[in-house]
């Protein structure tokens, strides 16, 4: 099935989009206010959650997923992705942010039986590769698969 990528700032944007797209596999991203909103209200197949542009909180990673949008998720049926591309461009300190932040995201899914994605538009990858990239963030073997 083919991918389309949405990456918008507008409510109404998004939607039109979203509704235009509906026979091909849809992949959303945008900030968190927005991911909710489109997350409750419209079909999407994968939320991917960007983490390079995130700051964290003095005592708490900013992963931009949490509970609420893991139960909606849940409902809805809908893939979380992590973007391949911003791992492998990071670098140093960055990269390990980045890292920690998808970790803690793996920890939610696997409490609340989501699945995850790994999502790369430059290079495809091994299938093996990514497997083992995700027994190393802590991916359960369910959700490997």
């Amino acid at each position: 099935m083919k991918q389309i990528l949405i990456i918008e700032k507008d409510f109404n944007k998004a939607r039109r989009q979203i509704r235009e797209n509906q026979d091909k596999e849809i992949i959303f991203s945008s900030d968190d206010e927005l991911n909710r909103k489109v997350l409750e209200k419209e079909k999407i197949d994968i939320l991917l959650i960007n983490q390079a542009v995130r700051k964290d909180f003095q005592k708490q990673r900013n992963s931009g997923f949490n509970q609420v949008l893991a139960k909606i998720a849940k409902k809805k049926n809908v893939v979380i992705g992590i973007n391949l591309d911003e791992i492998v461009n990071s670098k140093g300190k960055e990269k390990a942010e980045i890292l920690a932040r998808i970790r803690q995201n793996v920890k939610l899914c696997n409490k609340n039986k989501l699945k995850m994605e790994f999502v790369g538009f430059k290079k495809k990858r091994n299938v093996y590769d990514l497997k083992a990239f995700g027994l190393v963030l802590g991916m359960p073997t369910w959700m490997l698969k």
